[in-house]
């Protein structure tokens, strides 16, 4: 019975986010059923003291970096750089390369610290007139968005400022460059493997007689002309963030020693900097500044008349994004405190090999909640001790946790009911029927990549 309510639980939270309703109402929702299922007499108790105590733990510690994300993916979306840098690769590569030109530009955007959402919107109408001038059917143009913009650049690579590679920071002490030569093996085996099914399916479609496609929604409008910017300074800003996090993550433990005490005068004791556990945080924090600065910088009259309405949005949509996260946060520290959970716990602890359960466990509830953030904190919350003595007994580095736990995530996440997914085919005017397929066959060779990393890693020991 424990184990039903559990799953449930999860059922319901799955269900409701697929449905489109609010998974920052429906998270406490689920959770408390839950609990009102196993122990009515915990109820208030474990609202207010464990599933809101996670909760804003959670935007205690990310908020910041939801919100600087935000805006600088809108400023890079204001100021025309994106523009320019999807139209600088598009005519370089050529409209028979169409796919791996849409690739390479989403990974350029997302690597570079825009969210894939605005990505998603930025790449979409000059990937449509890529993929009608290349006569490539429309239906795969989800599958190559997905492949840029949903994994390596999000989990494998070293350094990305996504979420996801900022989360296991916390967990391990690690820093977002964890694991560097694991990231890109695992990078290389997503984004070549992912490339050959897309070309593939393209040829398959080809000898078919299949083109772009007929009578389809949501066609975009021709891609304007260009902005009036150099490609060079369009990327300037997304270069100054990837350089930046890589300066201050070493430069910050010099600025604050471990134990540092800030005294101030309005404080009844000093401040201790938590520098280990906030390390990747301050690093991706300072970086994502020093590339709104440069963008305000360089493109500063394209920016000003739009920046007040342009800022308010960016907040609004950090502010929906990172709640969203927590309250997942939330209902993960609440069912990891049930009975029903400790069976599902001992069930994945039993997986001998701590890289694989923690693979398993990680990408499962990914899945489950379909977040890739989500689902890694759901996880972590509830089994990082177990994985972290597991590893140290196997002598496995805590940077190899990190990375594995950051590329499990964005593995089976993307299930029907990802938030990401259902943005990318309502914009792109597909459904899931036409071109699901393909974003779940992307899923699987992400999912796939993780235990070949695993496997790298215990024949080489390369970290």
């Amino acid at each position: 019975m424990d184990l039903l309510i559990v799953t449930g639980a999860l059922a319901f939270l799955m269900i409701a986010a697929y449905r489109g309703y609010s998974v920052i109402l429906c998270a406490p929702l689920a959770a408390m059923g839950a609990v009102l299922l196993t122990s009515p007499a915990a109820l208030a108790p474990v609202f207010s003291d464990v599933f809101m105590d996670r909760m804003v733990g959670f935007a205690k510690l990310y908020l910041p970096v939801f919100m600087l994300g935000a805006v600088f993916g809108k400023l890079i979306e204001l100021s025309g750089f994106s523009r320019t840098i999807v139209q600088s690769v598009l005519r370089r590569i050529g409209a028979e390369r169409a796919i791996l030109a849409i690739v390479l530009v989403c990974a350029l955007l997302t690597y570079g610290g825009v969210s894939l959402f605005v990505v998603v919107f930025a790449v979409y109408p000059f990937a449509a007139e890529m993929f009608r001038q290349g006569n490539i059917p429309k239906r795969l143009m989800p599958g190559a968005i997905a492949l840029g913009a949903f994994t390596f650049t999000m989990t494998a690579l070293p350094g990305t400022p996504q979420i996801q590679n900022i989360i296991p920071t916390s967990f391990f002490d690690t820093t977002t460059w964890a694991a560097p030569w694991l990231g890109l093996i695992g990078a290389a085996m997503t984004l070549t493997g992912g490339l050959a099914y897309l070309e593939w399916r393209r040829m398959r479609a080809a000898r078919a007689g299949e083109g772009y496609g007929t009578e389809l929604l949501n066609e975009p409008a021709p891609p304007a002309g260009e902005q009036g910017h150099h490609p060079l300074i369009a990327l300037l800003p997304l270069l100054v963030v990837g350089v930046s996090n890589f300066a201050f993550t070493r430069l910050i433990p010099g600025w604050y020693p471990v134990g540092t005490e800030i005294v101030l005068p309005g404080l009844s004791e000093p401040v201790v900097a938590r520098t280990e556990q906030l390390l990747a945080i301050w690093a991706v924090m300072a970086a994502l500044i020093s590339g709104i600065v440069v963008i305000l910088l360089f493109a500063w009259r394209n920016v000003v008349s739009k920046l007040a309405e342009g800022s308010r949005d960016a907040v609004s949509g950090a502010l929906l994004a990172s709640m969203n996260t927590a309250a997942e946060y939330g209902f993960g520290g609440v069912i990891a405190a049930l009975p029903g959970f400790l069976v599902v716990a001992s069930a994945l602890k039993a997986i001998p090999d701590p890289l694989v359960g923690e693979a398993v466990a990680v990408t499962a509830l990914a899945g489950i909640t379909g977040s890739a953030s989500g689902g890694m904190s759901i996880a972590l919350a509830a089994m990082a001790d177990t994985f972290i003595a597991s590893a140290q007994a196997a002598g496995i580095p805590m940077e190899v946790l990190h990375r594995v736990a950051a590329m499990a995530s964005g593995g089976m996440d993307t299930l029907p009911h990802n938030g990401a997914v259902i943005t990318l085919l309502a914009v792109t005017g597909l459904s899931h029927r036409q071109s699901y397929g393909d974003i779940f066959a992307i899923t699987l060779i992400a999912t796939a990549a993780v235990f070949g990393v695993i496997g790298v890693h215990y024949m080489t020991g390369i970290v």
